[in-house]
């Protein structure tokens, strides 16, 4: 049977509904400039007009956080294309492989973007605007609406087709979770190429709010960013805070203005949650958790400085109860088709989940059948308590073999930044010289003798669990969407030891 289109499942229609309650207020200020719900439609239709003449099904958006950007997203939407969002500055050999691998037949670009795209040596068109459409395409819910890209352990990205109707059920759940309203203010902190950012754009737009991009300087004074742009929703990656914190910029009570306060994209440490807390008095914070395979994030637990803490693994804030609508499958790896663990990797099915990669030989190990249900195995071990709470572990992949004992990266991690002086802690492999594998720590805060770091943990964990040795950073490499870069530690360790 041929599904009927209909308008409300598209993701564009939130930008549709912001426009009503907000025609006059401002949807965005980027480029020193702000535009109007009404000034940002009229952009995007006239830009829609030439996507649409120009006919392609799928339309990269190669452009920094600016102007071009966000009317490039509304305009493939409009035109009833599936979106791409790339990141101009990443390396041209990956560019061209995302491009390629989507599909994309037309590109959406700004000065910074077209030179990125002539690097790709790809012969794709760069549209101008056009005659505007008279109004948005429909869609059907089965529709793609956008294409983000994720690594694989091998570094290839890995295309995740995200549908309408996966993005109108997780947007209806946070309609009735969260009272965001025209007068918020949204950071939209997060790489236009990394999930989250969809949050920031449609949670905003979706209740006529406005958005306001956070340049990297903003963390030299970020209460003063907050404060001068009146700002209501903060939305980062937990190493925000220490970089925040570094900035001197986490003093109690200097961010009186948020209301809401959100972090995703790795694990939240319970100290960071009490500090951010402190210095955003009138926010409530929320940790959230998600792969992009299930549409941005799939759980949600909302600090509480009596509660939080005491459930937390490893200094880990929890990561919530899972969206209604969902399933959970904890596969304890003895058996997959049996009985779901109390403990294990997370397995999740339901209506957020993408229909699998766009190269389907990526499937194999992360998709499965059971029950009659599509399921998706997000990498991440879990516990699941009674009353539906989720704690997070770790990474399956986390867990490494040392000296024929089992280890959790994430438990050493966790005693390093209980070591007086130290701030944070990422705990890395590298051969060691007599066979098999040895732990190193890299560490923030203080420098601190490894003679004192050794004898300070060795009154927490037993001796195959000690690291060999100690590197102190002044600050973690970040990666793309500013995440701690694990990958290059793990590649500097190696290396260099």
């Amino acid at each position: 049977m041929t599904e009927t289109p209909i308008a409300a499942p598209g993701l564009h229609e939130r930008f549709l509904r912001g426009l009503a309650r907000s025609p006059h207020r401002t949807a965005l200020c980027a480029d020193g400039e702000s535009l109007t719900y009404e000034a940002l439609h009229a952009l995007a239709l006239r830009r829609a007009g030439a996507l649409a003449a120009d006919g392609s099904p799928v339309v990269a958006v190669l452009a920094d956080k600016g102007v071009t950007a966000y009317a490039g997203i509304l305009a493939a939407l409009y035109a009833g294309a599936t979106v791409v969002p790339l990141n101009p500055r990443f390396p041209a050999e990956r560019t061209r492989s995302m491009l390629s691998a989507a599909g994309a037949g037309a590109v959406v670009a700004d000065d910074t973007g077209r030179a990125a795209l002539a690097r790709t040596e790809l012969d794709l068109p760069v549209l101008p605007e056009g005659a505007p459409l008279n109004a948005p395409a429909v869609v059907r819910p089965s529709d793609v609406a956008y294409v983000l890209f994720t690594s694989g352990s091998t570094g290839r990205p890995k295309g995740v087709p995200v549908t309408h109707a996966a993005n109108q059920h997780y947007f209806g759940l946070l309609d009735a979770r969260y009272d965001f309203a025209p007068d918020d203010v949204f950071s939209q902190y997060f790489g236009l190429s990394f999930d989250c950012a969809m949050f920031e754009l449609f949670c905003a737009w979706g209740h006529g709010a406005a958005v306001h991009p956070v340049p990297p300087a903003a963390h030299r004074d970020l209460p003063a960013f907050v404060a001068e742009r009146r700002m209501t929703v903060w939305f980062s990656v937990p190493s925000g805070i220490a970089l925040t914190r570094q900035m001197g910029g986490l003093p109690p009570g200097s961010m009186p203005s948020l209301r809401w306060s959100f972090f995703a994209g790795e694990a939240l440490l319970c100290a960071d949650a009490a500090d951010w807390q402190a210095a955003a008095p009138r926010s409530q914070v929320e940790n959230l958790y998600g792969p992009t395979e299930l549409t941005i994030t799939v759980s949600g637990h909302r600090w509480s400085p009596g509660t939080s803490a005491a459930l937390a693994v490893n200094g880990v804030v929890p990561i919530g109860r899972i969206h209604a609508g969902h399933e959970i499958f904890l596969d304890s790896g003895r058996d997959a088709q049996g009985t779901s663990a109390r403990e294990g990797e997370l397995c999740v099915s339901g209506p957020q989940l993408t229909p699998g990669y766009l190269d389907p030989e990526d499937d194999a190990g992360r998709f499965f059948e059971r029950d009659g249900r599509r399921w998706y195995r997000t990498g991440d071990r879990v516990r699941l308590l009674d009353d539906g709470e989720l704690l997070y572990l770790g990474r399956i992949d986390s867990q490494v073999q040392i000296q024929g004992f089992r280890v959790e990266l994430a438990e050493v991690d966790h005693a390093v930044r209980q070591c007086p002086g130290v701030t944070n802690a990422a705990t890395v492999t590298r051969p060691a010289p007599s066979g098999g594998l040895e732990l190193l720590v890299y560490y923030t805060g203080d420098r601190v003798h490894p003679a004192v770091l050794r004898r300070e943990l060795s009154t927490r964990l037993p001796e195959a669990m000690l690291p060999k040795a100690y590197r102190h950073l002044p600050e973690f490499p970040l990666n793309a969407n500013r995440k701690i870069d694990r990958r290059k530690l793990a590649g500097e360790a190696a290396r260099n030891g």
